[in-house]
């Protein structure tokens, strides 16, 4: 291809060179709102140094007759790097980059206007052309990529660090994990809750929990802000909140349940009460993985502030506790947890009613004298009567000390 009228081309075009750049700038900044919107006061300088290297490995290309190869390319790697930091999307990237091929070729067409030669020797080199700009679009879109993918497990790596600080009641540094927490909403003296994520059975092949992390960024979207990270196998969120109520957060989190659960993945989600400050995260975190438990082993999304006192203080890990529940009553509960614990399940439904057999026959669909029965039964195995608060206290703390919020059994702990 290399003849006099493609030379001719070759030296029109790179003589008007800097007015070309200026051009694809121009419409670059016009049809592009991400370039015009970007806060980098460097952004330009850089884009009208990769148009011009893009521009000459053209002509450079049509000059030596030869198709043009990756290495004519070097400048985009760090080109697309830069736009990725500039927070440049990909197509946006993609858009100048075609921007300034329309630009090139008609640098290229004004310049074999007005000579019937170099005309034809310009329709002869569209071709070559096109497969020039195919091979730089190619290369600078797998460097975006690339330097894309470096950037986010750059940016997970330092959120981890964050939230490792934060756990463990560090000070944060000033640097980029201070960045990203101020830039989540996360500052030193306000208000957060934690959340914790674990799923209830065992990940299936194909299944992780960085999908499910995706799908917590994706569906919370711009609306919440703070930090969500993978952590020993569970998924940990910190976030900032305006006001004391712990539980507005739920309606999100239980969107974000559904999402996960379409994906085949069940999550028991605990999240703690509101805490001022970043000293109080160690507690929040603490906070929410009681409230997760109080899940036992199904799925589901609880906030602490909607379990009961009683809830909460049988969900701490208390041996102590556990070991000063009467003989006679550990033995009531341990037996009939074996069997099929319809007797507990009468109790919790009677507690459940006020104290009312009757209506917790009908919670329980069966006849009002089999709950009599069953009542009987329960007050002659543990020597509670049942119609004085105090026994059916003690006895309702003794199940939910022995077997869970959800009729787990637990461990003697030393008897």
């Amino acid at each position: 291809m290399r003849t006099e009228p493609i030379n001719r081309i070759v030296e029109g075009v790179r003589e008007n060179l800097p007015a070309t750049v200026a051009l694809f700038l121009q419409r670059t900044w016009e049809q592009v709102p991400a370039y015009a919107a970007s806060p980098d006061p460097d952004l330009r300088r850089d884009v009208a140094q990769h148009a011009d290297a893009v521009f000459r490995a053209v002509l450079v290309t049509l000059e030596e007759g030869r198709a043009a190869v990756r290495e004519d390319f070097d400048l985009s790697t760090g080109q697309a790097a830069s736009r990725v930091r500039q927070g440049i999307t990909l197509a946006d990237f993609l858009q100048a980059f075609r921007l300034g091929q329309v630009a090139l070729w008609e640098s290229i067409v004004d310049v074999a206007a007005d000579d019937p030669d170099t005309g034809r020797a310009a329709l002869d080199a569209a071709s070559h052309v096109m497969q020039v700009i195919e091979v730089g679009s190619s290369v600078a879109a797998e460097a975006y990529l690339s330097s894309q993918q470096m950037e986010l497990a750059e940016g997970d790596r330092i959120r981890r660090d964050l939230v490792e600080d934060l756990l463990a009641g560090r000070e944060v540094p000033a640097g980029p994990r201070l960045d990203i927490a101020r830039a989540g909403g996360l500052e030193p003296d306000g208000r957060a809750v934690v959340m914790v994520a674990v799923p209830v059975r065992p990940l299936k092949a194909g299944q992780n929990l960085r999908e499910v992390l995706r799908i917590v960024r994706t569906e919370l979207g711009p609306a919440q802000d703070g930090l969500a990270v993978i952590r020993q196998e569970q998924l940990v969120g910190i976030m900032p909140m305006a006001h004391d109520d712990a539980t507005t957060v739920v309606p999100g989190m239980r969107r974000v349940h559904g999402q996960v659960a379409r994906y085949g993945i069940e999550l028991a989600v605990g999240v703690s009460t509101v805490h001022t400050g970043w000293s109080g995260v160690p507690a929040a975190y603490a906070e929410a993985g009681i409230a997760r438990d109080s899940l036992g082993e199904e799925a589901g999304v609880v906030a602490l502030p909607m379990l009961s006192t009683v809830d909460y203080l049988v969900l701490r890990e208390d041996p102590t506790a556990r070991r000063l529940v009467r003989p006679r009553l550990r033995q009531f509960v341990l037996e009939d947890q074996a069997r099929d614990g319809a007797m507990i399940e009468t109790l919790l439904a009677y507690v459940a009613s006020d104290l009312n057999a009757k209506l917790a026959a009908e919670r329980l669909h069966m006849h009002v004298n089999t709950a009599y029965y069953r009542l009987e039964r329960i007050a002659e195995r543990t020597g509670c009567d049942l119609r004085r608060f105090a026994d059916v206290e003690e006895l309702l703390f003794a199940i939910r000390l022995l077997t869970g919020a959800r009729g787990r059994v637990r461990p003697a702990s030393g008897r």
